[in-house]
């Protein structure tokens, strides 16, 4: 069994929060290299049943590769999870899950792998979907196309970029010359003295949700969770900046308020001081759980 090279965040915590029990059915939203998935499924028996769910068949063919001991209790489907309720089998579904994790971070094979686009730190296409096979819009698509009101509008509301209004113009007078094509290209659009954040990271970051419609589809998976909960059954969500803990905090709070749910902890749960140390990826990731009443 070969290690997944992505190092999952808050494994403790998700599987000490949503506390499995072996006759228990599991959604693993995104399951990814399965790094969060395996820990679970050793806590699962033989009636246990854990859906893994992605929406990169990369991904997938290295889930089924790191997780092949537990095939017999393990489903695994490609598909976004924003059409959760689709995507569990209905015969696992009709019965309602136990314990369902959604983890919002792009995997280290999404970022470290220089086709995909992701990273500025790779000159490569400027591509940036999750599920490569899927969409057609890339994030090329975004910069080349897109006017000056709505580029400004993604860099602010999606990367919370205070320089949006004059990055866009540098994007739109590089457009005259020519297309927008790499990695490499948007970083010399951005410019700026790399400092202790990168100065292209917002912009990035802002493409990249974007480009994969992310905070619509978290906004869309929320309630379809709740929904396919048991009685006692729980949601964990891992978020990794401040557009999504957002759209996670007031959602829980609404279905508290109306009754639907409880908060198994009142703030965000962090990583320790010495996860961070050892994977300086997990440094923002925040994690919320509740139980549906």
């Amino acid at each position: 069994m070969s290690k997944p090279s992505h190092i999952p965040v808050l494994v403790q915590e998700v599987v000490t929060l949503l506390d499995p029990k072996p006759n228990n059915i599991l959604v693993d939203a995104t399951v990814g290299l399965g790094g969060h998935a395996i820990k679970l499924l050793e806590r699962l028996g033989a009636q246990g049943r854990l859906i893994g769910i992605d929406q990169d068949e990369q991904a997938l063919q290295s889930a089924r590769e790191y997780l092949k001991q537990y095939q017999d209790r393990l489903v695994l489907v490609r598909g976004n999870f924003r059409n959760l309720i689709q995507l569990v089998p209905s015969d696992i579904g009709s019965q309602g899950v136990d314990g369902i994790l959604i983890d919002l971070g792009v995997s280290s094979l999404q970022l470290d792998e220089p086709t995909r686009g992701f990273s500025f730190l790779h000159n490569a296409p400027l591509d940036m979907r999750m599920d490569a096979g899927g969409s057609d819009l890339t994030a090329a698509d975004i910069v080349n196309q897109a006017n000056f009101t709505e580029l400004v509008r993604i860099l602010q509301e999606f990367g919370e970029e205070p320089k949006a209004e004059n990055i866009v113009k540098r994007i739109l007078e590089f457009r005259k010359r020519r297309p927008i094509t790499t990695t490499f290209d948007l970083v010399e659009v951005v410019g700026g003295r790399p400092g202790k954040i990168h100065p292209a990271t917002r912009v990035f970051q802002a493409l990249r949700i974007a480009t994969n419609q992310e905070l619509q589809a978290l906004s869309e998976v929320l309630p379809q969770a709740i929904e396919l909960l048991r009685s006692g059954g729980k949601l964990a969500v891992i978020s990794f900046h401040s557009l999504e803990d957002r759209i996670v905090k007031n959602f829980f709070k609404n279905q508290a308020t109306g009754g639907r749910i409880k908060l198994l902890s009142k703030k965000a749960i962090a990583p320790s001081w010495e996860e961070r140390k050892r994977n300086p990826r997990s440094r923002s990731a925040k994690l919320r759980i509740v139980e549906k009443i």
